[in-house]
């Protein structure tokens, strides 16, 4: 399978997740707005979901997946079974123990943590207590999937594990649609969305448990030993936690920050949702993938090919979220507008949020050229540099952060989280140069400054658009004539962005033919279905 069409599989699932994702966060900012409840849950969900992309995501994708696919190739299918299983008794029995203790201390951690600024009012520091408590066990079920997803990733079955996510959302819609056929008041929702977390959190593992089945792998428990494949898994699994988790790191530090102020941590989240759609999608894609793909080259010694990967995932990376960031940064407003304006959510949110993901637009491409240069570290089992790096942007952002917030309030958190990004991805593509992991690509090169003058001219003729269809993308006009306002203006933006990228040369369609036909060297393994 091309490259292209592996990012396509995982992209698609993905997808799915952030279009269920955006409609849930719509019907929420609907029923609850920027109010404390919708700040209670937003801060109580953002501590489990914090904790599954630093232990889950973060350190399964880039720990887990090497070693699985090198015991693979050294073991075969039984190696891999025996090596999943003495993860899985240690992951779980670990897990078990973090939530008992999570969930005894949640007071404690509220009051310290996750936000400080709730103190003063007891009902809403009560909620989020509470929602916490209720959410937290979702950890250990996306741990737990999120292993066993690196599982099928590594024997390229990858549509099971991106596709999982939706029915979070799938369920969370579900509790909002009966929350407003039973009428319940705010409270109730809330509490409904975290038992509804907690719900998913089971389906969602529930999900990959069976595809790993139907790959041909039965994992059973086993007393949880610190054997020789586990400690080697802990040594690289603690730093790729960390750096895979860097944004989630930040994101709870803001989180704490921002309870200062009434709506911040709802108005970062609302922003947040909207630009995790081109993020998630073009990013989750390109890490998924790469990883795997960029182990087997580097242990084959096709150092060609990994470099062939790299580039093209760059390449593939800055054509898609360059017009993407350009077109957060020009037209946030009309968007959140047309997509949360209604029922609690006034056009003072609306404000707020749209400077928020205008932010977040410039630090998009920073954003998934990360999950592209980490693959380069882990792949070669260096997890420790990219922690480092990652260290190094968690002090700018806090630094940032605290300094700006009294005087931009949530948009001073914003700037610092792109500034972070940015000197994280500067620092990490710096070392792969540096060490001669990186070779140079004349085409890319010369690709790279056309799509950036492409991207700059479509956001300028997009300004202009906009203030022609001001009459159609205010709040006075019908939702369907806003939709037809935004939607006119994007695809004025591809019409604009394609033209100048091919007419320049940044891309051709014989480049994209080429990615797509194209396939890996090394062989895949059959896929095995249990008799």
């Amino acid at each position: 399978m091309s490259l292209v069409k592996k990012f396509a599989t995982v992209a698609s699932g993905t997808l799915m997740s952030r279009v269920f994702g955006l409609t849930r966060e719509m019907l929420m900012a609907a029923a609850l707005g920027t109010g404390p409840v919708a700040d209670a849950f937003n801060a109580a969900f953002r501590f489990p979901n914090t904790f599954r992309r630093l232990f889950a995501e973060g350190a399964f994708n880039a720990a887990f997946v090497p070693l699985f696919a090198k015991e693979i190739e050294a073991n075969g299918m039984d190696g891999a079974k025996r090596f999943s299983e003495e993860v899985f008794g240690v992951l779980f029995s670990v897990l078990m123990a973090l939530t008992i203790i999570m969930e005894l201390s949640m007071p404690l951690i509220v009051r310290t943590v996750i936000a400080p600024g709730f103190v003063d009012d007891p009902q809403k520091f009560s909620n989020t207590v509470s929602m916490a408590i209720i959410m937290f066990p979702y950890l250990a079920c996306m741990s737990l999937a999120a292993m066993m997803g690196g599982m099928l990733n590594s024997l390229h079955r990858y549509f099971a594990a991106a596709v999982a996510p939706v029915f979070l959302n799938v369920i969370l819609i579900g509790v909002l649609g009966y929350a407003w056929y039973a009428g319940h008041d705010d409270i109730a929702i809330g509490y409904g969305l975290s038992w509804g977390v907690m719900a998913a959190g089971l389906v969602q593992l529930a999900i990959v448990w069976f595809a790993v089945r139907n790959a041909g792998i039965s994992i059973g428990f086993r007393r949880p030993r610190m054997t020789a494949n586990v400690k080697s898994l802990l040594v690289l699994a603690l730093p790729a936690a960390i750096t895979g988790g860097i944004t989630q790191i930040n994101l709870l530090i803001n989180t704490n920050i921002a309870s200062g102020r009434e709506g911040a941590i709802t108005s970062l989240a609302n922003a947040d949702r909207v630009y995790q759609l081109p993020l998630g999608v073009v990013g989750i894609a390109v890490a998924t993938v790469l990883l795997p793909e960029l182990a087997r080259a580097l242990r084959s010694g096709n150092l060609e090919e990994a470099g062939n990967l790299q580039n093209r995932s760059v390449e593939f990376i800055l054509f898609l979220t360059l017009p993407a960031a350009a077109a957060l940064l020009v037209m946030s407003e009309p968007i959140i507008r047309l997509l949360l304006e209604r029922g609690e959510f006034t056009a003072e949110s609306t404000s707020r949020v749209a400077n928020i993901l205008a932010i977040y637009g410039l630090g998009l491409p920073a954003f998934v050229l990360i999950k592209a240069f980490i693959p380069g570290f882990f792949a070669r089992e260096d997890t420790k540099t990219p922690m480092i790096f990652a260290a190094v942007s968690v002090v700018i952002n806090v630094a940032m952060a605290l300094t700006l917030f009294p005087i931009l309030a949530e948009t001073g958190i914003a700037t610092a989280e792109v500034t972070a990004g940015w000197i994280n991805a500067i620092l990490l593509f710096a070392t792969l140069i540096w060490r001669g992991h990186w070779g140079r690509d004349i085409p890319l090169l010369t690709r790279i400054p056309r799509l950036i003058i492409a991207a700059a001219i479509m956001a300028l003729a997009l300004s202009y658009a906009i203030k022609w269809l001001e009459p159609y993308l205010a709040a006075q006009a019908p939702v369907h004539v806003q939709a037809a306002g935004v939607f006119s203006l994007i695809l004025i933006s591809m019409v604009i962005y394609f033209a100048l990228a091919f007419g320049s040369g940044g891309a051709s369609l014989g480049m994209i033919r080429r990615n797509v036909k194209r396939r890996a060297k090394a062989p895949e393994p059959p896929a095995e279905n249990p008799s």
